[in-house]
């Protein structure tokens, strides 16, 4: 599937993207209202790229990092390739004062589709807000190295959390007027995703697993194939969870290639994406369990092996 973009745009996001797309690992839609996108966007106070270690140079995929314990995802990119070892050993640092406790995980790559692409994830904690580092190395017969990365850590996040129920957003439905044309940008949407609204799914008794994305208009991995991958997601689990995509935009069928047209629907103001600094219309998808309580959340893309992995533990709570 062939989705509208147009180049990136400004600083740090610039040469974010550009390491990518050497990969030809991404390509963001800009050219709308609003602050600069964000394809892969370094969390405030952090060092953006961070530099390059043993000729690795470490981007960071979640922006929006909290204290406690939480899904933390990275791409390694070396000399004009994604490393893509299986797995990456990661040591946090505190770098604010006193040590407030380090943590050594191991982060496994998953890739992404199209077999080029794909991130690192794991949990890490953080006991305390402020300046951390991770120091990160991977160790592979194709590739070995190390490198650092420096990221902010909040007291809480602006957009809903784990363990809190979200907003009970009325999203629009197929029973409404207008059919799929006024409900995603989408070129081949499943009508599928567009059968509950979020208020419905919350209340309706199951997990449900829900997608903010803009597909015409964001066509990097983080964004444009994850209405795809959470549909497939719902192919293995027919009626045993509910499955939605929302629209970024609240006027899919007025906007025709020019965001200069678009509204942001409120269902994403609901739940404050709009309040992201440097967020534009990256995806965000949420795993709830059948009391509506997130249980986990992904910030960019998440595969199908991290969602199924998800969905099947959420459900296991009922």
């Amino acid at each position: 599937m062939f989705r509208r973009f147009s180049p990136g745009q400004s600083g740090k996001f610039r040469a974010t993207v550009a390491a990518l797309l050497l990969l030809g690992a991404v390509s963001c839609a800009t050219a709308a209202p609003g602050p600069a996108p964000a394809a892969v966007q370094p969390s405030p106070g952090s060092s953006g790229l961070n530099g390059s270690h043993d000729g690795i140079t470490p981007l960071l995929a979640t922006t929006l990092l909290r204290t406690g314990t939480q899904r933390v995802s990275f791409l390694l990119i070396g000399a004009n390739t994604l490393v893509k070892a299986p797995e990456a050993t990661v040591t946090t640092s505190y770098l604010d004062g006193a040590s407030a406790g380090s943590q050594t995980a191991q982060a496994d790559f998953h890739l992404w589709p199209y077999a080029i692409r794909g991130a690192y994830s794991t949990e890490l904690t953080f006991p305390q807000p402020g300046r951390w580092r991770l120091d990160i190395s991977v160790e592979d017969v194709e590739f070995a190295g190390t490198t650092q990365l420096v990221l902010e850590v909040a007291d809480q996040l602006i957009v809903p959390d784990i363990g809190a129920i979200p907003p009970q957003s009325k999203t629009k439905t197929l029973e409404g007027e207008g059919g799929l044309k006024t409900l995603t940008t989408d070129f081949s949407p499943d009508p599928d995703l567009y059968l509950l609204s979020i208020d419905e799914a919350i209340n309706s008794g199951k997990a449900s697993v829900i997608v903010f994305a803009s597909p015409a208009f964001c066509t990097s991995p983080t964004c444009g194939p994850q209405v795809d991958t959470v549909a497939e997601l719902k192919d293995q689990h027919r009626g045993e969870a509910n499955f939605i995509h929302v629209e970024i935009y609240d006027n899919p069928e007025e906007i025709q290639g020019d965001l200069s047209q678009a509204r942001i629907t409120e269902a994403v103001k609901e739940w404050r994406f709009d309040q992201i600094p440097h967020w534009f219309n990256e995806s965000w998808t949420y795993v709830l369990d059948s009391d509506g309580v997130v249980y986990q959340k992904f910030e960019g893309y998440a595969t199908l092996e991290e969602l199924d992995v998800a969905l099947q533990e959420a459900s296991a709570r009922s």
